[in-house]
C-alpha cells in the first residue's frame, strides 16, 4: 500500500522517519509516517502475516523476518510500537502479543533501530483525547488528521499509523 505525498527530494532525505507497529501473532501491522514541514505525512503501510499452519518457532521467525525486510527498505529513524496489555477475559492473547513483540523487537535492535514504548490508552488518549477510544473513533481521527479521504484499514495498519503519530506528537511536544 503506497501511500507516498507529494514531498520534495530535500524533506525526504532530511525527515524523520517513524515505523509504527501493531504487533500481532497473525497480523503485525506496519506503517511508516514522516515528519515534514507541512505535519506527518504517510509514505506506506501494510501487513505482515505468519503462516497459522506453521508451529510457533516458525510464525515468530516470520514476523521478524517481514520486520527486517521492512526496517531494510524503508530505514525509519525511530520504531514505536505499542506495549502488551492483558485483559482478564483474554489473558492468552498477551502471551501471545508477547511472542510477537519479542520477534519485533529483536529484529529492530538487530538493525540498530531505538524503539518506543506507548501503552494503547496512551495512544488512544494522545490521538483522540479519550483512552478508551474505539477502533472507529481511532480510525476516524486518524483520517482527519492526516487529510485521507478514507480511513485506513485493516485496523492493524491504522493502529501502527496511529503508534507512529502518537510518538510522531510527543516529540514535536517535547521540541517546542
Amino acid at each position: 500500500m503506497n501511500l507516498n505525498s507529494t514531498m520534495d527530494e530535500t524533506e525526504l532525505t532530511t525527515a524523520v522517519r517513524f515505523l509504527g507497529i501493531d504487533p500481532g501473532l497473525n497480523r503485525t501491522g506496519y506503517a511508516l509516517l514522516q515528519q515534514s514541514a507541512k505535519g506527518p505525512v504517510l509514505c506506506e503501510g501494510g501487513i505482515i502475516r505468519s503462516n497459522q499452519e506453521t508451529n510457533l518457532a516458525a510464525r515468530v521467525h516470520e514476523i521478524a523476518s517481514g520486520i527486517r525486510e521492512v526496517i531494510a527498505e524503508y530505514r525509519p529513524d525511530v520504531m514505536v510500537i505499542e506495549q502488551v496489555f492483558t485483559t482478564p477475559r483474554f489473558p492468552k492473547s498477551s502471551i501471545i502479543m508477547a511472542h510477537a513483540r519479542g520477534a519485533i523487537l529483536f529484529a529492530a535492535h538487530d538493525a540498530g533501530v531505538p524503539v518506543v514504548h506507548y501503552t494503547p490508552t496512551q495512544i488512544k488518549k494522545l490521538i483522540t483525547g479519550s483512552g478508551r477510544a474505539s477502533k472507529e473513533q481511532m480510525q476516524h481521527a486518524i483520517k482527519t488528521e492526516l487529510g485521507l479521504k478514507a480511513i485506513l484499514e485493516p485496523n492493524d495498519v491504522a493502529d501502527a499509523f496511529a503508534a507512529a503519530l502518537c510518538h510522531y506528537h510527543t516529540i514535536r511536544v517535547t521540541c517546542l
